[in-house]
């Protein structure tokens, strides 16, 4: 991914000539049935004259910045293609295959980014089926690169992509199924898709600095803001800081000082580990350098020819030897799902035996070598159909520690959790553009203070709506899905800040996946549903669809009588369970606050609780663990978010 600085919120230059943003070209979707902002830039005072094929037309004039504006009122719906024209006496351009329709924004962090097929992720469920049958050129994607930035910046790259099979597979996947749900249901109504995503960020990312200096709890994160567009002082690049992290690991590393990849290296002390595999069972959660070796023979009409290595996908970076030589390297960040593959020289390979050393980093979380066996091999290179095995035993000796090399940069100051940066980067570039509304899928990067969060996702929903200036359009987001982060009872609590912005975001909406996750995968591949569930929101709000459920079960009220609690759920219309068994992942407490299991049965659109471990309960709750899947959902089989009956504060 690029990471650009911009430090201007407009052009460093007056425009010489006609300038159109990226989002304004070929293959565009504008919102229907309103006054579509149409934009772009001239030398100042220049008349810019723009014209649609539907009718519509406007005179304006570039103003001191050399910015000029115009807006097209845009008819019910067009999903024949059109055309716009722009002229000036410094230049035109026509812009060809508009479509007009419904115009919504994909934001969020990689479970908004994760492709429906092969690219970020492996492919979701189902997506070679789906990809193949994507001939659906009334849906286009317009995907934001991934950008930083200081101050809000005025355009951004990317173009618009007509949906096809050979297009879809980069389409973020619950984008994808959100539009095409509409697109169906709206009987061919052209859907325009802005993806706006970045895996791992936190909500403060995408929140305007405007909205982050109300708060005060970002205070220093702004000012270090205003401080740079001020001009301060000059900071390493994140390729210098990079570099300097790499040549302190060749320093403090044992293993690449004392050179164990040396094939006479006397490795008999070393541990056993079987490949492909992630070492943290074996080094209780270790994070930092790991060194493995091992010999293979191959067969004697290889010797003196050039050989192929593939070892699969590294968590996170390697460095490859064979016979004491460095033949390769992955050091780049966030390559940790691509499969390595490298070649040894003829050259070297002067007999069967080899000695192989790999020199693994892991910079925090899982680390290893995690494909599948058959991804580990050797081979002739152009004979990969005669192959030798890499999988199986290996030795492994642990080198320097994370807390020895310190953090692995990411960035220099400004990267793309900082506070306001993809805003200023990413979205600010959209904001003129005119849209229907948004759905949102983040989270996981703020499980650490949920109560936090319960206070900025609203913030950072209305910063979004500001900059708009459309009102307050539509926005759903994703309640984060259930994973063992090892958190305790924070993603509960990250799920109720969520599930508590229903009651403070005007026109918002929220789609439950307590059922579709995956307790050891943050990045559950069950992405249709999401998306559908989304689109449920979209079709019953501003597409009016009152016949429509938007929403699983939720807490509506609850009673104590004796030993018996009492559960009054809302969107409980034939409340049952998933798999027919009784409602599972309750818990009662009494006045200890100690949670133990409870029975419970359905008792229409009520669960009625009981523990024979709490005789006299004070407080129930229902999927609290961070990786509960529970059972308990509606007649349209939509989950119920996980909830509690209690505020006790976290322990």
């Amino acid at each position: 991914m690029t990471i650009f600085l911009l430090l201007a919120a407009a052009l460093s230059q007056e425009p010489a000539q006609l300038r159109m943003p990226a989002l304004i070209a070929d293959h565009m979707v504008l919102q229907r049935g309103t006054d579509a902002p149409i934009w772009g830039w001239a030398p100042p005072g220049t008349v810019v004259n723009v014209g649609a094929s539907w009718g519509a037309s406007a005179a304006v004039k570039a103003d001191a910045s050399g910015l000029w504006r115009a807006a097209l009122a845009t008819p019910a719906a067009a999903d024949k293609p059109q055309t716009l024209w722009i002229e000036c006496a410094v230049g035109s351009a026509t812009i060809s295959d508009v479509l007009i329709g419904e115009v919504w924004v994909c934001g969020g962090q990689s479970n908004m980014e994760w492709t429906l097929g092969p690219g970020v992720g492996n492919g979701v469920e189902g997506w070679e089926k789906t990809v193949a049958a994507a001939d659906l050129p009334g849906i286009r994607y317009f995907s934001v690169p991934n950008v930083v930035a200081a101050a809000p910046a005025a355009d951004c790259q990317g173009s618009w992509a007509v949906c096809s099979p050979e297009t879809a597979g980069p389409m973020s996947a619950v984008g994808f199924h959100f539009g095409r749900a509409l697109h169906e249901e709206l009987k061919g109504v052209p859907i325009g898709l802005i993806g706006c995503e970045w895996g791992g960020t936190p909500a403060e990312a995408w929140t305007s600095e405007e909205f982050l200096a109300r708060r005060g709890d970002y205070a220093d994160a702004v000012a270090r803001l205003q401080a740079a567009r001020a001009g301060g002082a000059k900071e390493a690049s994140l390729e210098e800081l990079q570099k300097a992290w790499w040549d302190n690991l060749q320093q403090k590393d044992p293993g690449s000082r004392e050179l164990w990849n040396r094939a006479d290296l006397d490795d008999t002390g070393w541990d056993k580990a079987t490949l492909p595999g992630s070492f943290d069972a074996a080094l209780n959660g270790f994070d930092g350098v790991v060194w493995y070796r091992r010999s293979v023979q191959i067969p004697q009409d290889w010797v003196q020819k050039d050989l192929v290595v593939e070892l699969g996908p590294i968590d996170d970076c390697d460095t490859f030897f064979a016979d004491s030589e460095r033949w390769g390297a992955t050091h780049q960040d966030g390559a940790w799902q691509m499969p390595r593959q490298y070649r040894i020289a003829a050259k070297l390979v002067a007999d069967r035996n080899l000695t192989l050393a790999l020199r693994v980093v892991d910079t925090g979380g899982g680390g290893g070598l995690i494909g599948a066996p058959e991804a580990m091999n050797i081979y002739r290179q152009n004979h990969p159909d005669q192959s030798v095995s890499l999988a199986g035993e290996w030795k492994m000796r642990a080198g320097a520690s994370m807390g020895e090399l310190g953090g692995f940069p990411r960035q220099n100051w400004l990267g793309p959790n900082h506070p306001a940066a993809l805003y200023n980067g990413m979205l600010a570039p959209l904001t003129r553009y005119a849209i229907r509304g948004a759905i949102f899928y983040q989270g996981e990067s703020n499980v650490g203070n949920p109560e936090q969060y319960a206070t900025l996702f609203p913030d950072m929903i209305a910063s979004w709506r500001a900059a708009w200036g459309r009102g307050d359009f539509p926005f759903y987001w994703v309640q984060i899905a259930p994973y063992v982060y090892g958190a305790g009872e924070l993603p509960a609590r990250l799920r109720e800040a969520q599930l508590q912005a229903l009651g403070k975001v005007k026109n918002g909406g929220m789609a439950v996946v307590m059922d579709i996750g995956n307790p050891r995968d943050i990045h559950p591949l069950k992405k249709q549903e999401v998306g559908e569930r989304l689109a449920r929101w979209a079709l019953a709000g501003p597409y009016e669809r009152k016949d429509l459920e938007t929403s699983g079960p939720m807490l509506a009220g609850f009673e104590i009588k004796g030993r018996v609690v009492t559960l009054r759920l809302s969107h409980a219309r034939g409340l049952n369970t998933r798999d027919g068994k009784p409602p599972s992942h309750f818990q009662l407490a009494g006045a200890d606050k100690v949670f133990h299991p409870a029975e419970a049965k359905i008792e229409g659109d009520a669960v009625v609780l009981t523990s024979a471990e709490v005789l006299i309960p004070v407080a129930a709750r229902y999927g609290w663990g961070e990786g509960d899947m529970p059972n308990l959902q509606n007649a349209e089989g939509l989950p119920a978010s996980s909830f509690r009956t209690d505020s006790w504060p976290r322990p």
